[in-house]
């Protein structure tokens, strides 16, 4: 169910302009939490929007939860797909792995491209490139 839902509310979001970056839910599917995101930054009106029309397609397609909320990904944004990866290109970030390679699963450097499949990072030790596939968890650092 939560995967329908997850489309369900892709399909909104996309539909009204944003891009959504992240959906989740909590154990028993009654707290909802929505990112969404755009190239111009997210404000408080556009998270109304969403927030308005997927309340009001819940109802119409009666999906059932407690709470709805609905947020700009934050600076420290997650990377999830191969087109964040690709967008955030001379960003820094931080990449933790399913499994270590060379015993470390932690990562920090700035993105510098990613082809066919793999994530390459300029760390402080050097070049790095990283399994996409592996990737358990990325988001921005931002810059101050």
């Amino acid at each position: 169910m939560e995967m329908d839902v997850e489309r369900l509310v892709e399909q909104v979001v996309t539909g009204l302009g944003f891009e959504l970056v992240d959906f989740e839910t909590s154990p028993k599917g009654r707290l909802m939490r929505v990112f969404i995101d755009i190239e111009r930054g997210v404000d408080v009106d556009d998270c109304a929007t969403v927030s308005n029309q997927l309340t009001r397609v819940f109802e119409v397609e009666n999906v059932d939860y407690d709470r709805l909320e609905v947020s700009s990904p934050g600076l420290d944004r997650p990377l999830k797909k191969v087109a964040d990866f690709e967008r955030f290109v001379g960003s820094d970030v931080q990449v933790r792995l399913r499994m270590p390679i060379g015993n470390q699963r932690n990562f920090a450097g700035v993105l510098t491209g990613f082809a066919e499949g793999v994530v390459h990072l300029s760390t402080e030790k050097g070049e790095v490139a990283l399994p996409f596939d592996e990737v358990e968890k990325a988001r921005l650092v931002p810059r101050f």
